[in-house]
């Protein structure tokens, strides 16, 4: 049994905050829109585990560090993080056929700045996108996303709001 905890966008912000919700975390997964590898850092001082792809604002050392897509299996459940991948009915292009091709279960991305966990039935997969953690954007509200991955299941599946984004 795994505990996961899954950030996105956070455009150079660290929140003391991503520290608290993650601590009893196994892995933290970052999907992109790093932008400073000291977040990166201090979840490696949260977790055991960090993954992180770089998004499109991503450059110098993030992007040298950080693939622009992992694909991984843990706990029996085969999973893609990206940054740019779009959700169940609007996948980016090529995104469907690397899904199906791999056998993902779990799907995780960013980029759009908008919470969405979407079951997909043709692909038999989960879509999570945790939205946006940074103070930089178009949410409204901040989020985080833990979930539980254990023997072949997604379960506990929990979105964090760290509050309203402040007006910049």
């Amino acid at each position: 049994m795994k505990k996961i905890g899954i950030l996105s966008d956070t455009h150079h912000t660290w929140d003391d905050r991503y520290a608290v919700h993650f601590k009893d975390c196994d892995e933290v997964w970052h999907a992109g829109d790093i932008g400073d590898m000291s977040i990166v850092r201090n979840l490696r001082e949260v977790a055991g585990t960090v993954r992180a792809v770089s998004g499109n604002i991503d450059h110098g050392e993030v992007k040298r560090e950080c693939d622009e897509c992992m694909i991984f299996e843990i706990e029996g459940v085969r999973v893609l993080l990206t940054h740019i991948g779009g959700y169940p009915g609007k996948y980016s292009p090529g995104v469907k056929e690397l899904l199906k091709k791999y056998g993902i279960n779990l799907m995780i991305c960013g980029h759009s700045h908008i919470l969405k966990v979407i079951h997909d039935p043709d692909l038999n997969l989960l879509h999570v996108n945790p939205g946006a953690a940074g103070q930089h954007g178009w949410q409204k509200e901040r989020t985080l996303v833990r979930l539980t991955i254990d023997a072949g299941n997604i379960t506990d599946l929990e979105v964090i709001t760290l509050g309203k984004r402040p007006l910049i």
